[in-house]
């Protein structure tokens, strides 16, 4: 069971990428440039409000607190936000606009990730709420950004 842990917490966010990435390329140009966007955008403010959150909400991680070894090596940094579970987050809430469907299924996956990081005692799931929401955050905040760019230069998108 441990390798199982070991595995999703350390590398099943791969998956998310590669699904995202596979997901991108069929999509056509309109769609492409307008995915393009909202990541960037939302992934530069999701890191912009990850590190504010974590300026402001300090969260030892859980061996630190209970004085055992991880199931995988670790810093002994403050564990808010999880960035395994903001990536895995981020990008199914980016894919909610064009494909309900996968976003789930990334849902899915971003979940099992975040579910390993809490088992391997790296992250408090606190850790992993905080970066749920705040990649969500970004992401609506990112759409609205396009929906409102888009609107003023209807030619330009």
């Amino acid at each position: 069971m441990n390798h199982l842990i070991i595995f999703g917490a350390k590398y099943f966010l791969v998956l998310s990428i590669v699904i995202v990435a596979i997901f991108w390329l069929r999509l056509d140009s309109e769609g492409k440039k307008r995915f393009a966007i909202v990541a960037i955008t939302g992934g530069l403010l999701a890191l912009l409000l990850a590190k504010i959150g974590s300026r402001i909400i300090t969260d030892p991680r859980p061996f630190v607190v209970g004085h055992f070894a991880p199931l995988i090596p670790h810093a002994n940094d403050n564990g808010f936000p999880s960035d395994h579970a903001l990536i895995t987050s981020f990008l199914a809430f980016v894919v909610w606009p064009f494909s309900k469907r996968l976003s789930y299924t990334l849902l899915a996956v971003a979940f099992l990730v975040s579910l390993a990081r809490v088992a391997a005692g790296v992250h408090h799931p606190v850790d992993i709420l905080g970066s749920f929401v705040i990649s969500a955050v970004a992401v609506i905040a990112a759409n609205e950004l396009w929906k409102r760019w888009a609107g003023r230069h209807p030619n330009a998108s």
